[in-house]
């Protein structure tokens, strides 16, 4: 692994405990210029994750929960008029590097869309005028997938606005009694990396070689998913386009200048499964990462 890398994750691992894969691939999505969804019940660590994180590469940290009555300009701002009738712009949640959209699913359609343009554009519009978002951005949103009361499902073009979908899980025993002796609420978390380092290791990531072998690889497992009978809706072009960022990504994580299928295995089952919808009653699958995981299984690899 690429040594900066594995002191930015072995920083966050001191408090988010025997979770290394999936630090590991939220760095990546990091590195591609990408944002995360991670749905998972409450208590394991999702909030934590995303503040250690932005700790370890300097960055600021704007965290929002999200209930049916927030407004629009909570996340993006608004403008305020002085009294010498000038405008003033008023920032939002959403101007920091890392914003952590708590319980996503739990506020308005119309709160949720104001998040698409910040992460789709990188900028936030307000009453007509443009602001660029601080560089780099990156959106980490949280949902509980078994709570379903009071709650208001991401439409999947905003789904699609993600480049992986993760879940932390529960932490093994051994993990688990780590956390009670530690206690990460005393655990002190410095800096190992710098906003401009990052930004160094997002255009590196950009220049990772990608072969026609690998390339053929990825429209093949995309390919599949809009073949597949158990799947009702495949995966769209810019799937395609986040698992080769994906697979770039991670080819510099594990010190390499060029991508491999094992890059693309890795990433493709949290990069493809919240883009796809199944067909109702014709799969035998409890879920969709099973169905891109079998997808993985038959699809040959080009030689």
């Amino acid at each position: 692994m690429n040594s900066k890398i594995e002191q930015l994750v072995n920083n966050v691992e001191k408090v988010i405990i025997g979770k290394r894969d999936v630090i590991v691939k939220i760095v990546c999505a990091m590195l591609a210029g990408g944002h995360v969804l991670i749905e998972d019940v409450p208590g394991v660590g999702k909030t934590l994750l995303a503040q250690t994180l932005a700790k370890s590469v300097s960055g600021s940290f704007g965290r929002i929960q999200f209930t049916p009555d927030l407004m629009p300009s909570d996340v993006v701002g608004y403008t305020m008029i002085d009294r010498d009738g000038n405008s003033e712009y008023r920032a939002g949640a959403a101007m920091c590097n890392f914003l952590l959209a708590d319980e996503i699913n739990r506020t308005s359609p119309k709160v949720q869309s104001a998040l698409l343009e910040a992460m789709e554009e990188l900028q936030i519009s307000v009453d007509g005028v443009t602001h660029k978002l601080p560089e780099p951005f990156m959106t980490l949103a949280t949902q509980n997938p078994i709570e379903t009361y009071g709650t208001y499902h991401l439409p999947e073009a905003q789904l699609d606005r993600f480049l992986m979908r993760l879940s932390i899980g529960y932490p093994d025993r051994s993990a688990e009694k780590s956390m009670l002796e530690k206690m990460p609420q005393s655990i002190e978390i410095s800096p190992v990396m710098t906003l401009d380092e990052v930004i160094e290791l997002r255009n590196a990531a950009n220049s990772i070689q990608v072969s026609d072998q690998v390339k053929t690889y990825i429209l093949a497992i995309v390919a599949a998913t809009r073949n597949c009978q158990e799947i009702k809706l495949g995966a769209s072009p810019r799937a395609t386009i986040a698992l080769y960022r994906a697979a770039q990504s991670m080819a510099l994580i594990n010190s390499r200048d060029y991508a491999t299928p094992d890059d693309v295995k890795y990433t493709a089952s949290a990069v493809l499964s919240h883009r796809i919808i199944l067909a109702a009653g014709q799969s035998a699958f409890l879920n969709s990462e099973e169905v891109v995981n079998k997808i993985l299984d038959e699809t040959i690899i080009p030689v």
